[in-house]
Parts: structure tokens; sequence; C-alpha cells
């Protein structure tokens, strides 16, 4: 009689358990149902005031199933969860209507991305419906984020970009361009420190990381963290050292700092590294060029040109700014008040550099003999100096290309 008693016991206890089993496995299905059966068909429909009705069910079940040790780490809860509580917030923004946005919280979007981050972790056996799921939510945002953007709603458009990136996030995979629009809108927004983290970690990434390392560094400078800028471009001028934009936003932040000596040093250091390395010194004479120190410019592009008398490149630069440098000089001196003594002077100076722009050109064109706007500015020159058999021989190969 006694085993018998416990025998019964034993059995009782077994199918209360197996009945509070059974109870929070119909909490998840009844929370699938009501998501699947109900919100999707009304939602596809329009049928708003349905579709929310079952979205609230479908959340009053599956709370229940996340909150019991049975089914809290079941992958199909955790996938329920991410679904639910996110389509609640985009509907509840759709129409606009915040009550029901807040029947998940302030952080219901970051519940649900961590939900589908837990289910896709703890087994692969919802591994499809989750990564469905969040490709979903990725495309809805996208094209929120692009009408935000257009309509030049920056701090909210960025949010959605860095909404979109971590639900690519949640399944493993990493959604560049979205970290990088999210970085660009926070920049446009005036959130620069948020753009700076953006660009830093694409430039980690490897995602285009010479622009982002700049990038980064400069909104680091436009927020005032300067220790963050310095160390982001040392990082990025060590694995890119020849690059540009790097090395003009060393030169930047050194101008920024007030220290002018140090913007020379950074570039001076940049040619000791490796003097003969002809891309350095053109790379220097175009920053020259930005910085509007003309000499400099010319001095840096005639060195590339004297380590390699062929460097179409340099050749093309340097007659480039040149020209532009003379035409500056030109309206400067047309801007003077009729008969200051400085009018000639410029005017001389400016056709001189005019002058000196012939040659690198017609090295230039002798290697390039169909650029119809080289050909162009060298019949301009030549026939601005006088020099009118040259002109004339340019304007012939300039019909000849019609």
């Amino acid at each position: 009689m006694k085993k018998s008693i416990q025998k019964t016991t034993l059995i009782a206890g077994a199918l209360m358990v197996s009945a509070i089993s059974f109870a929070q496995k119909k909490n998840e299905t009844s929370a699938a149902v009501e998501f699947k059966n109900n919100y999707l068909p009304s939602y596809a429909t329009q049928d708003f005031d349905k579709a929310k009705k079952a979205l609230i069910a479908a959340k009053g079940f599956i709370d229940l199933a996340a909150e019991h040790v049975e089914t809290k780490e079941s992958p199909k809860t955790l996938w329920l969860k991410g679904e639910i509580y996110s389509s609640i917030v985009m509907l509840g923004m759709q129409t606009v209507d915040t009550n029901f946005v807040k029947l998940v919280g302030d952080d219901g979007i970051d519940v649900s991305i961590a939900s589908f981050k837990k289910g896709f972790t703890v087994s692969d056996k919802f591994d499809d419906e989750i990564r469905e799921s969040a490709y979903g939510k990725h495309d809805m945002i996208d094209r929120m984020a692009g009408m935000l953007y257009k309509g030049k709603m920056f701090k909210e458009a960025a949010e959605a970009y860095q909404t979109e990136y971590k639900f690519f996030d949640a399944v493993g995979e990493t959604d560049s361009t979205s970290l990088f629009n999210a970085s660009l809108c926070f920049e446009n927004a005036q959130n620069y420190s948020k753009a700076a983290q953006g660009y830093a970690q694409l430039a980690r990434l490897g995602y285009k990381p010479t622009t982002t390392y700049a990038l980064a560094s400069t909104n680091y400078r436009r927020n005032k963290q300067n220790a963050e800028a310095k160390e982001l471009i040392t990082e990025g001028r060590k694995k890119f050292p020849l690059d540009k934009e790097l090395l003009l936003e060393m030169v930047n932040f050194s101008i920024d700092a007030g220290d002018a000596a140090g913007a020379e040093n950074a570039l001076n250091e940049a040619i000791a590294t490796d003097p003969n390395n002809k891309q350095l010194h053109y790379t220097i004479g175009t920053i020259y060029i930005d910085l509007k120190k003309n000499e400099k410019a010319e001095a840096a592009l005639l060195k590339a040109i004297e380590i390699d008398p062929n460097y179409t490149d340099a050749l093309y630069q340097l007659g480039a700014h040149l020209v532009s440098w003379a035409s500056d000089m030109k309206t400067q001196a047309n801007a003077l008040k009729f008969g200051d003594p400085n009018y000639d002077k410029m005017i001389k100076t400016a056709d001189e550099t005019y002058t000196r722009a012939i040659n690198p050109l017609e090295k230039y064109i002798a290697k390039n003999p169909t650029d119809k706007d080289v050909l162009t500015i060298l019949y301009q020159l030549n026939r601005s100096i006088g020099n009118t058999e040259k002109a004339k021989e340019y304007k012939a190969k300039i019909d000849a290309l019609k």
C-alpha cells in the first residue's frame, strides 16, 4: 500500500510538471497563431485595427512564454518575441500611434534585436526564421530611413540606419553600408561624436579605411576630442602612410591645434621616410594646393617630375595648378583700383606663371594627344603670350578631334 501511494504521488507529480510544460508550450504556440494567422493577414490587407488586436494578444502569450523557465530559452520563443515586439513598434510608428508603441516600452526595438540575437545563438533550430525576420525588419527600416534622409531629418535617419545595422548584427552579419549611412547622418545632424564612433568602427572593419579613418578623425576634431582624433589619424597613417586623405587630415589636425610647424613637419616627415617616392611628392603637392601654398605646391610637383619625368599625373597637376594660380593673380590684379602700382607687377607675374604651365602640359599632351581639354588650354596659353604659330598648331589638333 505504501509503495502504491508513492507511485501514485510520483505519477501525479509528473502529470503536474507535464501540464505546466504543456501550458507554456501552448503560450508559445498561441503567440505564433496570433502572429501568423491573425496579424500578418490583417496587416497585408491594411486592417490595422485588427492587426493591432492580434499583436496585443500575441504579446500577452509570448510574454508568458518568455518569463517561464520552460520556454524562456526556447529559440522559437525568442524568435517570436523579436518579431512581435518589433512589429508593435513599426505598426505603431506607421499609424502614428505612440500609445501602441509604448506597449513594449521605450526599448522595444532593442528588446526585439536582443531576442533575435539570443535565439540565433542558443540553437540552430530557428536560424532560418530569425534570419528572415531580421532581413525583413532591416528592409522595412531602410525604406523609412531613406525617406527621413530625403526629408533632412538627419538625427532620425541616423537612428534608423543604426537600427537596421543592429538587425543584421543580430544574425552575425555586418552591414557596413548602413553603418556608413548612420555615421553620415549623425555628421549632418552635427552629432560629431557618434559620427566619429561609427566611422572609426568602419575603418577598423576595413570598410573604405582611408576615407573612414580620415572622417573619424575629422569628426572627433569637430567635437574637440583631439586625443581621439590623433589616435585615429595616427593609426590610419601607420597602415596607409602614402594616402592623401590621411596625410591631409594629419596636416589639418596640426593646423586646428594651432601648430603650423607641426603641419609642415608632418609633410616633411613623410618625405624623409621615402624621399624618392614620386607619389608621395605628388600627394604633398596636391595638399599644398588645397592649403593655397602655391610655391610649395609647385616645388613638390616639380620634385615628383624630377624623380620621374614621364609622371603624367604630376605633369598634368603642375600645369593645371600653374594655370589656376595665374588666373587667381589676374583676378586679384583686375580687382585693384585704377592706377594701383601693383597692377603691372601682378599681371607680369601672372603671365610668367602661365608661361611656366606650358612646359609640363606639352609633355603631358605628348603622351595623351587626344585630351581635348588640355589641347584647348595649350591653345589659349600660346595665343595669350603671342605664340601664334603654336596656337594655330593646337587649334588644328582640336579641330581634328571633332
